[in-house]
């Protein structure tokens, strides 16, 4: 088997190809631990976790006890009752980037983390933005934006041969109009993990704020906004960090608060201090407005406090194994491409079958049980239209998956290219 596109960026053959005999050793997680938290992982092998990963019930059950309480008081005492556990959230969030509670703000989502930073930035006609191959849609169309707005000009980061973004090729194209460094760290598919670490060094010596998308990275490996060097990070809860839908955070660097003026503020966020002046908080949540769904963030809070239990660096080392078990079985396939790239492939991998659209096999998968999902090419068009990919299917293993769950899959997908139910 081989990947699409490999001749074209040179991939060697260790970067995504492995023999279907190759042993994979999958950390061992307390799966029965697993199953009590996580009961429909028990009924349907559910891999879709770069989509939305199932909650465990800790999560669960902490959400719906703080709707509970409202029902019983009413929305403005419940949040009174919770404060303090309210502020734990902050905490935890910082503990699990390696920041301080003052540099964290909690949103409604990634995009919103995302938008907040990227619009608080100030831009001139001539200035650049430097952003990477499989830059993702939403922060794509909102440079385009800017440029519209400003006439900032966007300049892409080309690939080096194992087709992550190529830190020797970016630090040539430092100069003194370069204004920001903006990088999706793992793309929605391709299987990639970009050097953010070695991007943040660049970044960071040559002074210009980067701003790093961690949405497929948080909950799914160690994340330390130190050692990435990074001064704006934002994340969801929903993904790999297994926490609700309609929840995310947005770092700032304290170094880098006072640069910034958010796009829009609200009374919380500024409170109103004379009657022509507003005075912008000192901390992260200034990026924030006064109403916010307490419940999910008191769930998004449990969901780090969950994975910050188990261990980021365990819950790495088997995400990275089941993935990599999975690629190995789609690769002793006839005609399957899988389509990752990397020196160190995610979680998330991208395959298509011969003859048969994503959605196609996304179906037959349902039918079986077996969760997973797609990504067009419009959600990484740069990168789709360079490696000519059409809609791709995505798989995206968790640790509390087991090995039963990945061969479910290959089996699956052997039977369609057989043309039989498995």
């Amino acid at each position: 088997m081989s990947v699409a596109g490999d001749q074209a960026v040179g991939l060697p053959s260790s970067a995504t190809r492995h023999s279907a005999s190759t042993p994979v050793s999958v950390p061992v997680f307390d799966l029965d631990r697993m199953g009590a938290d996580t009961p429909a992982a028990s009924h349907r092998a559910y891999l879709n976790n770069a989509g939305a990963a199932l909650m465990p019930r800790q999560v669960v059950d902490t959400v719906k006890a703080h709707i509970d309480l409202e029902t019983e008081v009413g929305g403005y005492e419940a949040a009174a009752l919770v404060a303090e556990r309210h502020q734990q959230v902050y905490a935890s969030v910082a503990a699990l980037l390696g920041a301080s509670k003052d540099e964290i703000a909690l949103t409604e989502n990634a995009t919103v983390a995302w938008q907040m930073a990227f619009y608080a930035l100030r831009f001139t006609p001539g200035d650049r933005i430097l952003t990477v191959q499989a830059e993702y849609a939403a922060n794509y169309v909102a440079y385009l934006q800017m440029a519209r707005r400003t006439g900032v000009r966007i300049d892409v980061i080309p690939n080096d041969a194992s087709g992550q973004t190529d830190t020797a090729a970016l630090a040539r194209m430092i100069d003194a109009r370069v204004k920001l460094i903006s990088v999706t760290w793992v793309p929605t598919n391709g299987g990639l993990t970009n050097p953010a670490a070695a991007i943040g060094r660049i970044a960071r010596a040559a002074r210009i704020p980067y701003l790093l998308d961690a949405c497929q990275a948080v909950g799914q490996m160690p994340v330390d906004v130190g050692e990435l060097g990074c001064d704006m990070l934002s994340a969801t809860g929903r993904k790999f960090l297994r926490g609700p839908r309609g929840t995310g955070f947005l770092y700032v660097r304290r170094g880098m608060l006072e640069a910034l003026e958010p796009p829009m503020i609200d009374h919380f966020a500024a409170p109103w201090t004379a009657v022509d002046n507003y005075t912008l908080r000192g901390d992260a949540r200034r990026f924030e407005t006064w109403e916010s769904n307490i419940a999910a963030q008191l769930g998004l809070g449990a969901a780090v406090d969950y994975a910050m239990a188990l261990g980021l660096t365990s819950i790495e080392a088997r995400c990275h194994a089941l993935a990599q078990r999975l690629r190995n079985g789609l690769n002793s396939l006839p005609g399957v491409t899988v389509h990752d790239l990397g020196e160190r492939p995610s979680a998330i991998v991208s395959f298509t079958l011969p003859g048969l659209a994503a959605s196609t096999v996304v179906g037959f998968a349902h039918q079986q049980k077996i969760a997973i999902g797609s990504s067009d090419p419009s959600s990484t068009l740069l990168d789709a239209r360079a490696r000519s990919l059409p809609a791709v299917v995505r798989a995206s293993p968790h640790y509390y998956n087991t090995e039963t769950d990945i061969d479910r899959l290959v089996a699956c997908c052997d039977a369609l290219l057989k043309g039989t139910p498995p």
